[in-house]
């Protein structure tokens, strides 16, 4: 049974470990273990099996300092309305000015997921009605977006161990810039909502992926991937905490060879644990549901989190409800690349398409694969090292700094020091223990002036922040190895004349392995178990 821990490389580790069916109920497990397999075993009614079908639509903030169509500052936690332009209240006369950067994130973004960028792409108005949106409309790209047709490969584990893991590829529809809403706040006390509009008009890159996927550990694979995309690039910080990303789930359940039932759309899911308990706790209810005659709703549901269950919201509004229409204010977005860029046009005032894939830094799925080559590490090792933010630079730096050889020194990191960060809530930035101590030790340990036992009461110590070296430690507490042969002899010779009035002469070799663990005790734990083995059996012998 796997264990959900820390943070978002916990649960990228809760994922990998196939933890999904084991964090939902009893009831929704068959779903959450038999879809990855793209067939749920029939029910009660003992009917054909079911196939779930998962899309999602991913909502991810533009790491920007201003907002889409306006020069408003985009602020998380600022006071409420402190943040809002003429644009943003939506006054009459007030127009939009596109901001160049969110044009060049969602390029990169584009290119980083495999799309084409169209060269020419439009803006529309969405017309439906929140009090938290002032215009009545949203301003987004529904005709022709800047990116189209591209695909998403992700990973997952196929045991409990890690050990063997296969990769899937979902395809991107499209990826479109549109405005973010204001926010409503509830005051349940007072009976009334009271209206923030910071967030109104920030940009958005809107992912839309297509029903690829069959389960909850597919979709929360999926969606952790482009997280680790997005921060990678620099075009969204995409942390869900503060609602930088958002996922929408569309599921549904058919039977195989028939066409796809009816979907719900599980909307604004801010976490990816809760994507993957929602998910499969929709595709078990749509199942139930069927099996007992009844019918599915094409609506909107929520995730409730505390329930662990999705519960409806609103009927499903149809394309024709938001009347959707050219957005009159913006002309069409125009993009270049080197063979299209008119000689006598500025550089600076135009978007780059071959400049921006250009500067692509390496992705995920390249790094991993050079931690892997570079050092020698099993794959899954790497998954862990670039989910946890500042691991891998930390990995790196330890190895740069100790003569041990990778393949050890990542399992102190990934089993001593994530224990420990995971058991005090401690990002790796917030370590006590920094790289270059915890290399100080297993360069103490890798000369075996220590042992690994003593390694660890060390490392112990070093989490109390007392500023002391492993070295001081290690003489502090009288931890080292003893490297004398002579001085190892004479406390086994020490440890056999205590044993004299037993029943040595009887029952020698009983006593040999009591007398072992005595002398491990004689040297502070040291670990000196092969060493005292040897001398001892010589005495015997003679």
């Amino acid at each position: 049974m796997a264990v959900a821990v820390r943070g978002r490389g916990g649960v990228w580790r809760r994922v990998l470990q196939c933890g999904v069916g084991s964090s939902v109920p009893r009831g929704q497990r068959a779903a959450a273990g038999s879809a990855r397999g793209a067939v749920v075993p029939a029910g009660k009614s003992g009917l054909a099996p079911w196939v779930p079908v998962v899309g999602l639509e991913i909502h991810a903030q533009i790491s920007s300092n201003s907002k889409l169509f306006s020069g408003s500052q985009v602020q998380f936690a600022a006071p409420p309305n402190s943040v809002v332009s003429f644009f943003d209240a939506s006054l009459p006369g007030t127009l939009p000015v596109i901001n160049r950067r969110c044009v060049e994130a969602a390029v990169m973004t584009g290119l980083a997921l495999n799309c084409s960028i169209n060269k020419r792409s439009f803006f529309d108005r969405k017309h439906y009605f929140y009090a938290d949106l002032p215009a009545g409309y949203q301003i987004t790209q529904q005709r022709v977006p800047i990116a189209v047709n591209g695909t998403l490969s992700y990973s997952l584990c196929t045991d409990h161990k890690m050990s063997q893991m296969v990769t899937k590829t979902v395809r991107i529809k499209q990826i479109q810039l549109e405005q973010d809403s204001g926010k409503s706040l509830h005051d349940d006390t007072r009976s009334q909502t009271l209206v923030d509009l910071n967030r109104a008009g920030v940009g958005l890159m809107e992912v839309v992926m297509e029903p690829d996927m069959c389960c909850g550990e597919e979709a929360a694979a999926a969606v952790r991937e482009l997280q680790l995309i997005l921060q990678t690039l620099g075009s969204s910080h995409a942390v869900m905490a503060e609602g930088q990303l958002r996922v929408d789930a569309n599921v549904s359940v058919h039977h195989p060879g028939e066409p796809y039932g009816v979907r719900t759309e599980v909307k604004n899911i801010n976490s990816i644990r809760f994507l993957a308990k929602a998910v499969d706790y929709e595709i078990q209810r749509q199942i139930e549901e069927l099996e007992n005659g009844g019918t599915i709703l094409n609506e909107t549901r929520a995730f409730d989190s505390k329930l662990g269950c999705t519960v409806p919201m609103r009927d499903k509004e149809g394309k024709q409800d938001y009347r959707f229409m050219p957005e009159p204010n913006l002309p069409p977005l125009i993009l270049y690349d080197t063979k299209s860029l008119p000689a006598n046009m500025n550089h600076q005032q135009v978007v780059n398409i071959d400049r921006i894939h250009e500067r692509l830094p390496d992705l995920p799925s390249v790094k991993r694969a050079k931690l892997v080559e570079q050092y020698g590490i099993l794959p899954e090792h790497s998954f862990t090292l670039l989910n946890e933010d500042g691991l891998t630079e930390f990995f790196e730096s330890v190895v740069k700094h100790t003569q041990m050889k990778p393949k050890k020194a990542i399992g102190w990191i990934l089993n001593d020091l994530l224990s420990y960060l995971n058991q005090h809530s401690l990002t790796v930035k917030e370590s006590p223990v920094s790289s270059s101590i915890l290399a100080d030790l297993l360069n103490l340990l890798d000369k075996k002036e220590i042992s690994s036992t003593a390694a660890k009461q060390v490392l112990g110590e070093l989490w109390k922040g007392e500023g002391k070296t492993p070295l001081e430690i290690v003489k502090e507490k009288k931890l080292e190895l003893i490297q004398d042969q002579e001085a190892l002899e004479q406390i086994c010779q020490a440890v056999i004349d205590g044993q004299e009035n037993e029943e040595l002469s009887q029952h020698r070799r009983k006593c040999t392995n009591r007398m072992t663990k005595q002398s491990y005790f004689e040297f502070l734990n040291n670990d000196q178990h092969e060493s005292t083995w040897q001398i001892l059996k010589s005495m015997e012998e003679n």
